[in-house]
């Protein structure tokens, strides 16, 4: 297979030129023009960051994306999908609240925020995925899938379930509905915590399989009836139907990716990372760490393998940073030494099993 060709700014300024200027020259180069932008919605798919999270991307580098889409003629909007997990970006009143506290707004970025699985994370559109060995049909937020053109802006950063949080991880467990994202992360069906249950019945209600019953005020479920769709989930307002998270972290990032086929084979896309703030866990959390390397620089592809490869590379041919959790361990692979239990590589091979693109690439300096 021919060499994917990946794009590459380190982080230099200088008084002619600041970062966003380069960011805005190596997408250009690298060709994110050359897609049809005229009178098309144009997704962005961003991490906004939990709120106490400081490692996220900064709004102004969306900003640049924005204009260039609105340039070339196209609608664009920012757009994440609502998290299984308890926090504040749970629904989407919560979640465009940290957004907007983090400065994803239409003011600082230019565009607006739509949250792409709805207002209780169960708006969702069904994705065939023919030939996934996991998925079969993926749950991903509608939003994302009405769009016309699909774009991923990555903070490349740590992960203590896939090794790396890359553009794999954007686009697979990002995109997916709560119900989806439970599908990732579980290899059984949700469960009630019956100390949190109220027994208000909204998830009954919401249950088209009837796996559902109330008794004493408590909710259970039925595996037997129970398909596993994940709506009640959403439905529940005391966070008490949850997920088992119980699915080996091979097959979590075989799942992510089999997601990520779902919409990157129905959609043109064009997709950009930075190296950044390399925190060692998601920013999903509401803190972050001292990063594990220095910051190394902005990169973009159409091939998101080659992609997500280039920057796996490009990280570990850095030191260990001073300080962090990583300093003065015997250090070949700083993602494994960060999270020993994982194997970001899986992702890697198996996406380029699953024809999405190749780990072979040309690195091009601009």
């Amino acid at each position: 297979m021919e060499k994917a060709k990946v794009y590459f700014t380190d982080f230099r300024a200088s008084l002619n030129q600041n970062l966003l200027q380069k960011l805005e020259k190596l997408v250009v180069k690298a060709g994110i023009e050359q897609l049809d932008f005229q009178n098309k919605f144009a997704a962005i798919k961003i991490h906004f960051g939990e709120p106490g999270n400081l490692a996220y991307l900064r709004p102004n580098y969306a900003k640049v994306i924005v204009d260039l889409v609105k340039r070339n003629g196209g609608r664009p909007f920012l757009t994440d999908c609502n998290t299984l997990y308890v926090g504040r970006r749970k629904n989407a009143l919560d979640h465009l609240d940290a957004a907007y506290e983090n400065g994803y707004n239409p003011f600082a970025t230019g565009c607006h925020v739509i949250i792409a699985d709805g207002l209780k994370g169960t708006d969702e559109a069904l994705v065939p995925v023919p030939d996934g060995k996991y998925v079969k049909e993926a749950k991903i937020g509608r939003a994302i899938m009405d769009a016309d053109i699909f774009i991923t802006l990555t903070h490349f950063k740590g992960h203590e379930a896939t090794g790396f949080g890359g553009t794999f991880k954007n686009i697979g467990m990002g995109c997916g509905s709560r119900a989806g994202k439970m599908e990732m992360h579980s290899s059984g069906k949700p469960f009630v915590d019956q100390e949190l249950c109220v027994g208000c019945g909204s998830c009954q209600k919401n249950c088209a399989h009837s796996a559902i019953t109330i008794t004493d005020r408590k909710a259970s479920i039925d595996h037997n009836k129970c398909v596993g769709c994940g709506r009640c989930i959403g439905a529940c307002p005391m966070d008490a139907v949850k997920s088992p998270d119980d699915e080996a972290n091979d097959i979590l990032n075989k799942k992510i990716v089999e997601y990520s086929a779902a919409i990157l084979r129905e959609k043109p896309s064009f997709h950009i990372s930075l190296i950044c703030d390399v925190s060692p866990f998601c920013d999903c959390h509401a803190e972050n760490d001292v990063p594990i390397i220095p910051d190394v620089g902005m990169l973009a592809s159409f091939d998101p393998v080659a992609l997500d490869m280039a920057c796996a590379d490009l990280c570990n041919q850095q030191p260990a940073m001073a300080g962090s959790v990583i300093d003065g361990k015997p250090v070949h692979d700083h993602f494994d030494a960060t999270h020993p239990t994982t194997n970001w590589r899986v992702t890697i091979d198996y996406a380029e099993e699953m024809g999405l693109g190749t780990r072979n690439y040309e690195l091009i300096r601009i």
